[in-house]
């Protein structure tokens, strides 16, 4: 029952005391400081130091930084050398972070562990010598190392770990300087302030200060020396001592490194234990702390101790795991750049709950929404619906503010602006969908798709259940809100949404009408508005708490959510490359309208046209003249792909790619021999989203429809017919070109998964054995009729 086993500083850490009094640190402002005879220059820093970081997003704004290595980090697991190669990672991203002009400190371990290892060696090389001198033979005894006094392998091993470092950041071109302090250079006030000094020369120069206790000389610890109040802390291991040169030094973030992921709610290991994503005075109350680790003086405890009291000096910190060879590589950046990274300790508790409890929110909320009866479900979608209408005002001036912002910053595009924009028709067409997913979900959760009579009195039901919790993250369409809720509660599950900020008014009356729904039931937890300012990539970490991402925006969006998914699935398409092909055989009066319907009716759209392909036999005919005459006039920018260029003497500009996704007033065209090359050309170049092809010839469509492998393929349709509203699903959560699962336009069957039910009265498999009593009968059970009203 170890607690937080977090290594801090190695064995023989001796205690000192850092009593440097506040009242003779000046201003991070001021230009000249004089800490001895000398003055010198520091360079300004790019905040007033005083108050910590409120948010992990801020940490990216942090000048000046100090990181602290464990024991257990710098060591090897049998505590004898360096772990070398964890070493050099944490010197690289030092480097890295030095090189950007952030001004960085290190206080490191190792010394004894490294002192421990050469002397090892210096004793087992003299042993050997002296007894094949005295045996006279070449075969060893076994020889026995005595105890190793830890003063004794500091002062062995303290310059190979600073030439070891001074190696390693000589790589990046960065030069170290190594500070060892004792306990007596602290009851001096000159050698105080001298040590202030050599530091601040130090960072001025751009040298990385690796600060340690000079193991070698120091008394033992001095028993109860702890934290004593906001003024003074009582140096007595490396956590402490990073601590009080962080705030004395007015650093903006103390980073800690140990072997553990950060502060658990109980011991790491246990069924129970949950990483503490934040930490807030006064909740080390409520955590137990137990013995410290196998290396170094100060457990999790101490760490906590020196974390809170760095804080309450104005410095962030995070304790954070830098062992873990899947993330040591880039722990240290990864913080800095405010990623969800061990435990983050901050002094501002959020308004509302943690993303981390929102997500618990909607597990609990959705499971008590799916065991409501399916006319309880539908009844909620039903009120969600009039609301879009009875609150059409309100929902109106919310989104009035977003366009406002939106228009006064500058920061959307044309396309987004009208995917931001709210309108009368609008709720009511959103309304009027809700009510066709109310109607269809009647027998949706709980329905039998497959019955199977095992054996006597043993029989096997597939019934359809809910996926568990939804994570959609939508950009400019808070439309989506409504319509994604309603699927999530037609089909029982918890949905935690992150919609982007351009649309925050929006968001947040929709997601308030959408509660108060809900509750007519009591289940107003199940759908969950992410307000906090958790990254995307965060939010795609939590696999325990998420069963399925939803990303709702733009092909890079959905890219980085696929990219950044850790162990979650991902439901979507990276882009909407959708094609039409004209035939040789297309009828004149369907082209036109298909073609202009398809580009032109919503171009930001992912299921709009983006490559026009025709027969080459019907270039330089009339039909081919009312194609361009028509994307002429409604402002359609053409390109031309490389086979059409070839055919033209004066061509559009040739396209970059044939794999391009405009969404705007743009199309490629190119030109095919035949129904064949224009399904090769999709498979090779489209997105498996939504294909076209315009004929009159029965044969060539079937063709068509049977070979092109996207999710939608259409006879004589316009490409926007690719919709869930449109298929009469009611809404959809996205379009889905993957092919596990739901494919195309994703609806409540596509939220769905299914569980088995085995009835059975005493049954055994050793029944069934060729000894055995019973045989398998496997007999197909008709199913329970449908609720079709």
């Amino acid at each position: 029952n170890k607690q937080f086993m977090c290594r801090s500083s190695i064995s023989s850490f001796l205690p000192i005391l850092l009593n440097l009094p506040r009242h003779t640190l000046r201003s991070r402002n001021e230009s000249i400081r004089c800490w001895s005879n000398i003055p010198f220059i520091t360079m300004p820093l790019s905040r007033a130091h005083g108050k910590s970081f409120a948010h992990r997003s801020e940490l990216k704004h942090a000048k000046r930084i100090v990181v602290k290595l464990g024991s257990a980090v710098v060591t090897r697991g049998d505590e004898c050398g360096l772990a070398l190669g964890r070493l050099a990672s944490i010197v690289e991203q030092v480097s890295m972070l030095q090189n950007q002009g952030r001004e960085m400190m290190i206080v490191t371990s190792g010394a004894v562990a490294f002192g421990k290892q050469r002397l090892r060696h210096e004793i087992l090389l003299s042993q050997s010598v002296r007894q094949a001198l005295h045996s006279g033979q070449s075969q060893l005894k076994d020889m026995a190392i005595p105890v190793l006094e830890a003063r004794a392998c500091a002062a062995a091993g303290q310059s190979g770990l600073m030439a070891l470092y001074e190696a390693m950041f000589t790589q990046y071109s960065i030069c170290a300087a190594q500070i060892l302090v004792t306990n007596l250079d602290f009851h001096d006030e000159q050698k105080r302030r001298n040590l202030n000094g050599t530091l601040h020369e130090l960072l001025r120069m751009n040298i990385v200060p690796i600060i340690n206790t000079n193991d070698a000389v120091v008394p033992p610890p001095e028993p109860n020396s702890d934290l004593q109040g906001v003024n003074v802390i009582s140096v007595k291991d490396n956590d402490s001592l990073a601590a009080r040169l962080a705030v004395e030094m007015k650093t903006d973030l103390l980073i800690v490194l140990s072997d553990v992921e950060g502060l658990f709610d109980s011991p790491p290991g246990s069924d129970d234990a949950k990483l503490i994503d934040i930490f807030y005075p006064g909740d080390q109350q409520s955590v137990t702390f137990g013995t410290k680790s196998r290396v170094g003086m100060g457990g999790m405890e101490a760490k906590v101790k020196a974390a809170l009291w760095a804080l309450q000096g104005g410095t962030s910190v995070v304790i954070a795991n830098g062992t873990h060879p899947k993330i040591s590589g880039h722990v240290i950046t990864d913080i800095v750049d405010g990623k969800k990274v061990g435990t983050f300790f901050s002094e501002v508790k959020p308004a509302g709950p943690t993303v981390e409890q929102q997500g618990e929110m909607a597990r609990t909320g959705g499971r008590t929404l799916a065991a409501l009866q399916p006319e309880q479900r539908a009844e909620i979608i039903y009120r969600l619906a009039d609301l879009l209408t009875d609150q059409r005002e309100e929902i109106l001036l919310a989104n009035k503010k977003d366009l406002e912002e939106a228009e006064n910053k500058g920061r959307l595009a044309l396309p987004l602006l009208k995917r931001l924009t709210l309108s009368t028709s609008k709720l009511n067409s959103l309304a009027i969908g809700l009510r066709q997913i109310a109607a269809s979900s009647q027998d949706s959760v709980g329905r039998v798709i497959r019955r199977t009579r095992i054996a006597k009195d043993l029989e096997l039901e597939q019934v359809t259940v809910p996926i568990g919790v939804l994570l959609v993250i939508f950009e400019s369409r808070p439309d989506c809100l409504p319509q994604v809720s309603a699927l999530a509660i037609a089909s029982g599950n918890g949905l935690l949404l992150k919609g982007g900020k351009e649309a925050a008014y929006s968001n947040q009356i929709l997601h308030h009408l959408t509660q108060e729904a809900l509750s007519i039931h009591g289940v107003k937890d199940a759908v969950q508005l992410v307000n906090t300012r958790e990254e995307v990539e965060d939010l795609c970490r939590l696999d325990k708490l998420i069963d399925l991402i939803i990303p709702r925006g733009s092909s890079q969006l959905v890219k980085d959510i696929q990219k950044a998914a850790k162990g979650i699935p991902v439901m979507g398409h990276s882009e909407g490359i959708c094609h039409v092909y004209v035939d040789v055989d297309a009828s004149v009066e369907k082209v036109t309208r298909i073609i202009r319907d398809s580009k032109c009716e919503y171009p930001a759209a992912c299921n709009a046209l983006e490559t026009l392909l025709i027969h080459r036999d019907l270039l330089r005919t009339p039909l081919f003249d009312q194609i361009i005459d028509m994307l002429r006039i409604e402002q359609v920018k053409i390109h031309a792909g490389p086979k059409f260029a070839s055919y033209l003497t004066f061509s559009p500009s040739e396209v970059k790619s044939l794999r391009t996704e405009y969404g705007d007033l743009e199309c490629c065209i190119e030109v095919v021999d035949s129904v064949q090359e224009a399904v090769e050309h999709i498979h090779k170049y489209g997105s498996s989203h939504t294909d076209v092809i315009i004929t009159e010839n029965e044969k060539t469509a079937e063709f068509f429809l049977q070979h092109v492998d996207s999710a939608c393929v259409f006879w004589n349709a316009s490409t926007r017919f690719s919709d869930g509203y449109r298929f009469g699903l009611g809404a959809e959560v996205g379009i889905s070109t993957s092919r596990i699962h739901a494919r195309g336009p994703v609806g409540i069957e596509g939220l769905l998964t299914t569980k088995w039910l085995l009835r059975g009265d005493s049954h055994v498999v050793s029944d069934f054995s060729e000894q055995g009593s019973m045989k398998y009968l496997h007999e197909s059970l008709p199913l329970p009729q449908r609720n079709t009203s």
